[in-house]
């Protein structure tokens, strides 16, 4: 509670802690707060033209260029991004703290082969590499976070890496091993405990740049498919209609930029906060 009170007290985080909770809000509850369900096309959802229609008083947001509501798939893209980003970033943070933490307090050849496959991982645009595991299988929800994943886990596992070693070399871990004490405690009593703050901070930071790379390979096209809502394949969708409907595609990109934004801004706070040497910097 303290620490959700210290959020609260910083005006930045506190508009990020808003922008997430309403994401989460809309996500749980789509069922019931969408006056449509996202795939059905409705009839009177396009002009006599074929065009999109402007929002109005039975389309909040207007429609799609087949006529679905957009606030609707909106409403639902908030729980393909947050499912994806939950789990992709969950399976990043625990394999690149795996890893790093199993390299840095093993060292010797186990810790070099670690980090050498992390450094070759590393070598790899992460948006050419998530094209390239995406193209591999067949996009879907769940393949989308697992391709995420296997490309965000080696910052993880290299800040992780980097840390242990620091850790595991200061006099009070010296003092222990010097006594006889196992490696066993001084791994889960000493080590991860000093951890936990950076694996929080980059579990929170994290999601916001699942967040974007999802929308990135969901708008082209190799991310999650149609019809299942996802705001990058919305805005795929709809780019044809620019400037005719720029609803379509401005609504999209505002509600990512706005969700990658609220988790930064926690995730900045949450860093300012658990983080000693960081206190009373802005």
């Amino acid at each position: 509670m303290s620490l959700l009170l210290q959020i609260i007290a910083r005006p930045s985080a506190a508009f990020g802690l808003f922008i997430v909770m309403l994401a989460i809000i809309f996500a749980v509850f789509a069922p019931w707060l969408t006056p449509f369900p996202p795939e059905l096309q409705m009839f009177d959802g396009l002009t006599i033209e074929g065009a999109p229609l402007p929002p109005g008083d039975v389309y909040w947001l207007g429609t799609d260029l087949l006529g679905r509501d957009l606030f609707s798939r909106l409403v639902y893209g908030a729980q393909t991004s947050l499912i994806i980003g939950i789990v992709a970033n969950g399976v990043a943070v625990s394999l690149g703290a795996l890893v790093g933490v199993t390299a840095g307090f093993l060292r010797g050849w186990v810790g070099t082969i670690l980090m050498r496959f992390t450094d070759l991982m590393m070598a790899f645009p992460a948006l050419l590499l998530a094209i390239v595991l995406a193209a591999l299988f067949k996009p879907s929800l769940w393949i989308v976070a697992l391709v995420i994943a296997m490309v965000n886990w080696v910052q993880v596992a290299r800040v992780i890496y980097i840390q242990t070693v620091s850790i595991s070399e200061r006099d009070f871990i010296m003092a222990e091993r010097s006594i006889g004490v196992s490696a066993r405690r001084i791994l889960f009593r000493h080590i991860l405990p000093h951890l936990f703050p950076t694996l929080v901070v980059w579990a929170t930071l994290g999601i916001a740049t699942t967040v974007l790379l999802e929308a990135t390979l969901s708008y082209l096209g190799i991310g999650v498919q149609p019809p299942t809502p996802s705001w990058g394949n919305i805005i795929n969708e709809n780019q044809t209609y620019f400037t005719s409907a720029p609803w379509l595609v401005f609504i999209p990109g505002g509600a990512i930029v706005l969700l990658a934004l609220g988790f930064n801004l926690v995730g900045d706070a949450l860093r300012d906060i658990l983080d000693p040497t960081l206190k009373g910097r802005s």
